[in-house]
């Protein structure tokens, strides 16, 4: 090649990046950052059962020696630092499930409805992403009242977010909860959780069905009492074809801290000592079993699976698989 015809390509190629608006050595963005994460949406099978995994959000709830109740600051700092996470704020994610039966199609909570942080509420956006129509949504169940599992069951203006849904929850939660005495008498932190409750049920409380223990609330699922979190919290097995899953709802929280420390005690768990001796119980089952669960304030897509280490348990969460 002569020196002209390489004269020649190199200005040909600088009229080009030109033209284009890149200058030599420099990238510019063509758009501004996003500045938020895409649509939180994951599918999987459970036998014939299709799980789809939707994220509400999540809050940011700055560390403090309240959250463990007995455990030192710095044990459950030591902790996220293991886990590499921060270790000034405790990042709690919100992920709902609808279970498609093929026979019902069914929400498993209803995440908080806009009500507790900025950064949560996505739930009906990430329906619409999925394709999930909350029209279509036949029935909901509801593992507790606390508010970030049934603020969503209302929209902003009171109105049902899931009008043609059978509303199901734990007896055990009703009785609790819909309890005027038992609200008179509970402390101001709980007076919000009571009120939300009242919002959220009140016009609908002739029509909501109540459940007792074990009880199977439509073909393939059923309720698995672990109380303690609160009275009447619940979980659910999921169940086809030789298939199985948990849906662990709050058996434990941020599972960096309290998988791998069953006996800390979480500022949100209403009878801690029950509360740990159901965690001890499930997580011993779901380990020794090797059962999947999906676990409410788990990192997205909040499925996986718990491994014994000792005396202790570690989560594993599963391999994101583009195929269902």
């Amino acid at each position: 090649m002569t020196a002209m015809s390489r004269r020649t390509i190199l200005a040909a190629a600088a009229a080009a990046s030109a033209a284009s608006g890149v200058a030599s050595g420099t990238a510019r963005a063509a758009a501004p950052a996003a500045g938020r994460q895409a649509p939180g949406v994951y599918r999987y099978n459970v036998g014939s059962f299709e799980v789809t995994a939707l994220t509400d959000g999540v809050a940011r709830r700055p560390l403090d020696a309240s959250f463990v109740r007995n455990a030192p600051v710095e044990d459950v700092r030591q902790a996220l630092d293991q886990a590499f996470l921060s270790t000034d704020k405790v990042s709690i994610p919100f992920t709902c499930v609808v279970v498609n039966t093929g026979g019902r199609l069914v929400l498993i909570d209803a995440g908080t409805g806009g009500f507790l942080a900025p950064t949560a509420g996505q739930l009906y956006e990430n329906m619409a992403a999925a394709g999930v129509d909350p029209k279509a949504i036949d029935m909901l169940l509801v593992s507790h009242f606390h508010p970030d599992h049934i603020a969503g069951l209302r929209l902003k203006d009171g109105t049902a977010a899931f009008p043609n849904a059978e509303v199901l929850v734990p007896q055990a939660e009703w009785a609790f909860w819909m309890d005027e005495g038992q609200m008179s008498r509970a402390p101001d932190a709980l007076q919000p959780a009571f009120k939300m409750v009242r919002r959220v049920f009140e016009p609908m409380a002739r029509e909501v069905r109540k459940f007792e223990r074990e009880a199977e609330l439509t073909p393939g699922i059923t309720a698995l009492p672990a109380p303690g979190h609160t009275p009447g919290h619940t979980a659910f097995r999921l169940s086809s074809e030789g298939k199985d899953l948990i849906i662990w709802s709050d058996v434990t929280n941020h599972p960096a801290l309290f998988v791998r420390n069953p006996g800390w005690h979480a500022v949100f768990d209403m009878d801690p000592e029950l509360a740990e001796t159901t965690r001890r119980r499930m997580l011993d089952m779901v380990a020794a079993d090797r059962l999947p669960i999906a676990g409410y304030h788990f990192p997205f897509p909040a499925v996986g699976h718990i491994a014994r280490r000792g005396t202790s348990y570690t989560f594993v969460p599963v391999m994101w698989d583009a195929a269902l």
